[in-house]
């Protein structure tokens, strides 16, 4: 007889626990930071296209040192890496910190009517002063250091917590980092509102960084998996191969890649939060929490329940409902329809993130647990970041309506797509269930 499903089986490892606190922290300092640089850009520029322009930039140096930082992730202590990853972000926080300090940007009065008209914003060209570049180039030490972390954080989870334990440590995972994407961006919006000061936002993004360096000194991994072998391009390679072969695992991460992609507004709050729907720092800090709301309280539910019956259908569904709700909130004038509509597609969008993740540990082998990390934020990158890029330059060209409403029937579109290439997603079943048949053929 199968025994009851234990909801906080993975805090009962007391390295896990400080694990998830770093990584809260971590993540809510990102947001932080990302929420405050949204803002700043947007005050500085009124350009739809520089804010997406901060996707390119947090993504490029993920394209270029992906492949490194999971092959690191393999051979070195993963939880060092982690420490020496978070560290740049810091920087990259308190180099932000020094240049809104010394140059701060007072807010334009300006009425809403030319976007709710479609303008376009100024050239991009236009917008590239020095002191826009230098906050470009304090994100890129951002996003290196993201490069490097992401793929030595899910190894390192991995090592913490026994096997039978993982997917719960996943959706608890999921769980603290959605609380961190509501923590991150109401703390971030209040402290904007009750400062007046863009800087002190950054100020509190370093202390949430330097906060998770030092909880990391307190995590002890139970086993040790390192690859071995001498540094090669075939082993550099190996991960790419891995999820080319494993069709599951490729077909669940290009869904979400290409629907996030198409269908992310997030670049694009700060035009809605001021001049469309006109609610300032503090109710743009509750449009960038409000995804994370829902999905906090969709992983929460997951995670007090048995693994689902039909992963397949219920990603496939999830990701089609974040399309709706995408066009929805693009074509909404009402706060609080909109803040719904995020919620929601928040909702939506953590059942196919816990999926994807579950997935990724229980068919990864230990010692290429790095490099399919790796491969993982690669292509959460491509539809966050290049997400912001693209959403950012079609604003641009379109408007930011037609932008965002687009982008959610592109979203539907590619889950018609996805099951049409992938037919075994129509009929996933529970995910213990692919964990078995999976692990047998790969591992």
């Amino acid at each position: 007889m199968q025994g009851r499903h234990d909801a906080y089986a993975a805090f009962r490892v007391p390295s896990y626990r400080h694990f998830l606190a770093g990584g809260i922290l971590s993540i809510m300092g990102a947001e932080i930071q990302f929420m405050a640089v949204g803002w700043e850009l947007w005050n500085r520029t009124f350009s739809p296209a520089a804010l997406g322009m901060v996707g390119l930039v947090l993504f490029a140096p993920v394209l270029l040192f992906f492949l490194p930082a999971g092959h690191v992730a393999d051979r070195v202590n993963r939880r060092m890496q982690l420490q020496v990853a978070q560290s740049l972000v810091m920087l990259s926080s308190l180099g932000l910190l020094l240049l809104t300090a010394t140059d701060p940007q007072p807010l334009v009065a300006r009425s809403p009517l030319e976007l709710r008209t479609e303008q376009k914003g100024p050239p991009l060209a236009d917008v590239l002063t020095g002191r826009v570049l230098l906050i470009y180039l304090c994100l890129v030490f951002s996003g290196i250091g993201r490069a490097f972390s992401a793929p030595a954080r899910g190894s390192l989870m991995a090592q913490i917590v026994p096997r039978e334990a993982i997917g719960n440590a996943v959706t608890w995972n999921s769980s603290s980092w959605q609380f961190a994407n509501v923590a991150g961006p109401a703390l971030g919006g209040l402290v904007m509102a009750l400062t007046g000061r863009v800087w002190a936002a950054f100020l509190v993004a370093a202390l949430c960084s330097l906060s998770s360096i030092v909880l990391l000194f307190w995590v002890r991994p139970a086993r040790d998996y390192r690859a071995t072998g001498a540094f090669s391009l075939e082993a550099l390679l190996a991960g790419m191969r891995f999820v080319w072969k494993t069709k599951l695992l490729l077909a669940t991460i290009t869904l979400d890649l290409f629907a996030v992609l198409l269908g992310g507004a997030t670049a694009l709050l700060p035009i809605y939060a001021r001049d469309i729907l006109e609610v300032g720092e503090v109710g743009y800090g509750w449009l960038r929490a409000a995804p994370a709301v829902g999905a906090l309280f969709m992983a929460i539910s997951l995670a007090h329940r048995p693994p689902l019956r039909w992963a397949g259908p219920s990603l496939l569904a999830s990701v089609a409902g974040f399309g709706v709700c995408t066009i929805v909130f693009g074509l909404s004038a009402n706060y609080w329809l909109s803040l719904a509509m995020l919620a929601l597609l928040g909702a939506l969008d953590n059942i196919s993130v816990v999926i994807r993740q579950t997935l990724v540990q229980v068919l990864t082998p230990d010692a290429m647990r790095g490099r399919v990390g790796a491969i993982n934020l690669m292509f959460i990158s491509s539809s966050n970041e290049l997400g912001s890029f693209e959403s950012g330059m079609t604003a641009d060209w379109w408007g930011t309506v037609p932008s965002v409403v687009v982008g959610g029937i592109g979203a539907i579109v590619v889950v018609v797509g996805a099951m049409a290439w992938w037919p075994q997603l129509v009929t996933m079943r529970s995910l213990p269930t692919v964990e078995t048949d999976e692990s047998r053929n790969h591992v």
